[in-house]
């Protein structure tokens, strides 16, 4: 018998008054009662009940005990509700990873929107151009962009897809010219985002002419976030990729300018990723589907503003 069944024995024996009331109200024997209180007294070194043929007296070793262990037996029990209750009530924390265009222009406003319905739910985000090891880095979730995944064994929920443009700046467009095929991009300065994401050396172009590759010039500059280089597009440095994410600002304000419009990057996937499908949080369950309905909607507005870009 473990050592808290002898404790739930103790505190039956204590409040009842008997061994044969215990029994009862544990649904056992009167013999297994006495014996896992017999026991815990062995493994305590202690007596704690003083018995005679007519009553029971808790010792004053037992009567301390005795508060201990109703302390411990009831944090048990809560302990027990909560973790239940983690399956149907959404609390807690929440521990998200996001790449970092997608969590600086949609992860934080839909965790906004999420926690006006579900306060009780906190978050802390981290931000990172890379797919993490969810477990050995504690996370509940990492929100990606990838063409595919590796087969992992975790859950991945799709929740868009989106793609990346070129930009310049108009002041840098005035000073070095429109390039109006990618192989002009060769007389320009190519700045490059260096990351698991997005290409490096070739860029590799879905255009009218179907899918072209261009082997970009020397960059005079490279940077691993997308919004950095959102800065050093709209401070004339060269001609840059954007994600649909980065751009939309820019492109709406008009400190930055869609290059070569007929032309893409290859589309990625949105992914949520998080560890296992069985006995999975009420509060991972229910922001998994309030990212499913919200970042769809976000992905559409931009990819409507990047559109409608061409034609400027």
């Amino acid at each position: 018998m473990d050592v808290f069944q002898t404790m739930r024995c103790f505190i039956a024996v204590a409040q009842s008054g008997s061994f044969t009331a215990a029994a009862a109200m544990l649904d056992t024997s009167t013999t297994n009662v006495s014996k896992a209180v017999s026991s815990l007294e062995a493994r305590l070194q202690t007596r704690l009940i003083n018995r005679t043929t007519r009553r029971l007296a808790l010792t004053e070793a037992g009567l301390r005990y005795l508060q201990r262990c109703e302390k411990i037996i009831e944090e048990m029990r809560e302990a027990d509700e909560e973790a239940g209750t983690a399956q149907t009530r959404p609390v807690g924390r929440l521990k998200i990873h996001a790449m970092s265009a997608v969590g600086n222009h949609y992860v934080i406003n839909a965790i906004a929107r999420y926690r006006e319905t579900q306060p009780s739910v906190m978050f802390d985000l981290t931000l990172t151009n890379r797919l993490p090891d969810l477990l050995e880095e504690g996370y509940d979730m990492s929100i990606v962009l990838a063409r595919d995944l590796p087969d992992s064994g975790f859950v991945a929920q799709r929740l868009g897809i989106t793609y990346s443009i070129l930009c310049a700046s108009p002041a840098y467009l005035k000073k070095r010219g429109i390039p109006h095929a990618p192989v002009a991009l060769g007389a320009h300065d190519c700045l490059r985002i260096v990351n698991t994401v997005m290409p490096a050396e070739n860029w590799v172009f879905e255009g009218p002419e179907g899918v072209e590759t261009v082997s970009t010039p020397m960059s005079p500059f490279h940077v691993n976030t997308a919004d950095a280089m959102t800065v050093a597009i709209s401070n004339g440095m060269g001609i840059g990729i954007q994600p649909i994410a980065s751009a939309v600002e820019g492109l709406k304000a008009g400190t930055l300018v869609r290059v070569l419009p007929e032309y893409r990057f290859e589309e990625l996937n949105v992914f949520a990723i998080y560890p296992s499908r069985k006995f999975v949080d009420a509060k991972i369950k229910t922001w998994v589907d309030f990212l499913k309905d919200y970042i769809p909607v976000l992905l559409a507005s931009d990819e409507k503003i990047v559109g409608s870009s061409k034609n400027r």
